[in-house]
């Protein structure tokens, strides 16, 4: 194992090789060269300048004696803090701030251009290879350059892969195989011996294979031994096809998962070094495996940060790579002034958008949410991209849900012309500062999980699957009381969608799983909130909730609205009313509704009187639900009003709370 260490300056690599110093600390800043502009010829020299000072006492002065750092610092998942507004001057000394793009480190990205890979997956099995093949060359004739091929184990042979690729010219489009960690050898073999049958150079042939025998254990709890000797025999197969990737690291579990975002990145570097150091000790080059490696990432909806992570990613493994302080073997632009390897040190990424954040209801929103994560992954520069269905958490893809997803990335690519601009957050500074953010605090855990064995010691131990399981499990924490927003969820859910009869059974792994292994949940964010509301749809009735609203017009509206939204979260029918002159007309009208639930909706000053009023009229016939949290509180609580419901509640565990009242099974 190889021990790293990052300081202010570089990082050094101890063990089997010399010390290297990083390059990266003596980039120079493109942004920060012409601090002193020539006022006279700009055309804001009519403007003076603005120092921070004055921004700051202009901010103080309009927080009126709030605390700045309360108010306006936002306080991240990933442990750093977000200023409100950076300048010019926050770029100085930034370490993950990048040259040129396709230069070292390649925080700018690992080329010179903006093209990405658009990836659609096809599911392969004995009954469909003649079906697959129509289908993969259909999809090249509509906008697709990237097939990703998830193939049974029996359906692979020689006679199968001809067949499969019949009419495909693999130089052209990049192939990406999924298959059983079994099966991959006698899969690459066969794909080597089809290349070489039909007389194609290899350098023209790119792709990967998703060989993950980790990432088996991490999802199912499958224990496979001797797992580096694995890796090593896939990398040999795989020789003769130079820019066919065998190694895959796949840091989108722990997205999928409910990771926070500085734990897949960090985990990600974590897995990647491990197997390049054992590869390395059992003979391999660096620049050998690291060629061979390719890094699967998720994207959630958190839009600039998620920038900031690829950002950082590709700069964080360049300089591992680098540190193994290899020279480069051929002669290469890229390994000047000083003959090392830099190209092995290029991140090959690719980006799916995220299923944690997906929903069952109000399916549509998922396609809002994967569109922004596509926007995110491509103006950070990955290499290929897969846009999931919107309907990918509920049942299996079809034909609309398909081409929806397609079209999203050819809209980014031929109406918005994202494949125009390389790195358009570049010099932005907060996208900078964020890079930054998020590479230290990533490198601080790369650092933890080196110091306790590296990263196949730490998920034999089930470490890493604690770590991201209890992000998970406070990030549903969060949804459940709206500190973290699921639209159409938890907060302005569709009222009367009704979902059950579209959820499918999914089909399973068919692998067999481990002997009781740590595992990841998958458990996604709004999974809490439809099992409620299914619950509600299986229930012999569903409850009512009628809004009583009374007295001052404004507070009444908006504690309506903010209660029908509320309840609508459980599936429960809402009536809302405009107003009513006295409580026992509002109180006759829910009855007449045959309400369960009555939602006392006015103001702070008028609950004193009106709240104890309503609770006696109503005596016990229906639950009464007291919207906001009045200074009288307690005062109505000692009255025996014990509901109330307000921004602070949490919304999970209240409306699981009405359901048991109501009777209705979990």
């Amino acid at each position: 194992m190889l021990n790293h260490f990052f300081d202010s300056e570089c990082i050094y690599v101890s063990g089997m090789f010399s010390t290297h110093e990083l390059a990266y600390h003596s980039i120079d800043t493109n942004y920060t060269k012409q601090k002193e502009m020539d006022h006279s010829n700009s055309l804001f020299s009519e403007f003076p300048p603005v120092s921070t000072q004055e921004w700051m006492d202009k901010i103080n002065g309009d927080l009126k004696g709030a605390d700045f750092e309360k108010k306006l610092v936002w306080r991240t998942n990933e442990g750093f803090n977000v200023r409100p507004f950076y300048r010019e001057e926050d770029l100085v000394g930034l370490k993950a701030h990048g040259e040129l793009p396709g230069k070292f480190p390649y925080v700018r990205g690992t080329k010179q251009t903006n093209s990405w890979q658009i990836r659609q997956k096809i599911n392969v099995s004995n009954q469909n290879i003649s079906a697959a093949n129509e289908k993969a060359t259909a999809l090249l004739t509509h906008g697709v350059t990237s097939l990703e091929i998830a193939i049974d184990a029996d359906a692979i042979s020689a006679d199968s892969l001809k067949q499969l690729l019949k009419g495909i010219d693999i130089t052209k489009v990049e192939l990406h195989f999924d298959t059983c960690v079994k099966a991959a050898v006698k899969l690459t073999e066969l794909f080597v011996a089809y290349v070489k049958e039909n007389n194609i150079e290899p350098k023209q042939v790119f792709g990967s294979l998703n060989f993950d025998p980790i990432g088996r254990r991490l999802t199912r709890g499958k224990v496979i031994d001797n797992v580096v000797d694995l890796y090593a025999s896939i990398v040999t197969a795989s020789l003769y096809l130079p820019k066919f990737r065998t190694i895959a690291i796949n840091p989108v579990y722990f997205n999928n998962a409910g990771a926070y975002i500085y734990q897949e990145l960090g985990y990600a570097l974590a897995w990647g070094n491990d197997l390049l150091a054992q590869l390395v000790e059992k003979g391999f080059t660096a620049e050998k495996i690291g060629k061979k490696m390719t890094f699967n990432f998720g994207i959630s909806s958190n839009y600039f940060m998620e920038i900031a992570k690829f950002r950082a990613a590709r700069f964080l493994w360049s300089n591992i790579v680098y540190a193994y302080g290899e020279k480069c073997p051929n002669v290469c632009k890229h390994n000047e002034p000083d003959g090392m390897e830099r190209c092995a040190a290029k991140m090959m990424i690719h980006a799916e958008t995220s299923q944690w954040n997906m929903t069952t209801f109000d399916p549509y929103v998922n396609m809002l949410r994967s569109q922004t994560e596509a926007m995110s992954a491509v103006i950070a520069g990955v290499n290929s991209l897969t846009v999931l269905p919107f309907s990918t958490v509920f049942k299996s893809s079809d034909e609309f849900s398909e081409r929806i997803a397609r079209n999203q990335q050819l809209l980014l690519k031929e109406e918005s012309h994202f494949d125009k601009v390389v790195d358009p957050g570049a010099g932005s500074y907060y996208i900078e500062n964020l890079t930054e953010a998020i590479a230290n605090q990533a490198w601080k855990l790369f650092l933890e999980v080196e110091s306790k064995g590296g990263f196949l010691a730490e998920v034999a131990a089930g470490n890493i699957q604690s770590a991201v399981n209890a992000s998970n499990a406070n990030r549903r924490k969060a949804v459940a009381g709206r500190r973290e927003v699921i639209l159409g969820t938890n907060q302005y859910p569709n009222f009367n969608e009704i979902a059950g009869d579209k959820i499918e059974e999914m089909a399973g792994h068919t692998c067999n799983h481990g002997e009781n292994a740590p595992v990841l949940d998958f458990t996604r964010g709004a999974a809490d909130f439809e099992a409620l509301r299914l619950a509600t749809e299986k229930s012999a009735k569903r409850p009512k909730v009628f809004m009583l609203t009374i007295g001052n017009l404004a507070m009444r509206l908006a504690r309506a609205q903010f209660s029908s939204n509320f309840f609508a979260c459980a599936g429960y029918q809402v009536i809302d009313n405009l107003g009513f002159q006295t409580v026992e007309d509002g109180i006759a009208a829910a009855q007449q509704a045959n309400a369960e639930i009555i939602v006392l909706c006015s103001s702070d000053e008028e609950y004193e009187t009106i709240a104890p009023q309503a609770y006696k009229v109503i005596d016990g016939k229906q639950l009464m639900v007291v919207a906001g949290a009045p200074a009288c509180m307690d005062s109505l609580k000692a009255q025996g009003i014990s509901e109330f419901i307000n921004v602070r509640s949490n919304v999970l565990e209240t409306l699981q709370h009405f359901n048991q009242l109501l009777g209705i099974a979990k």
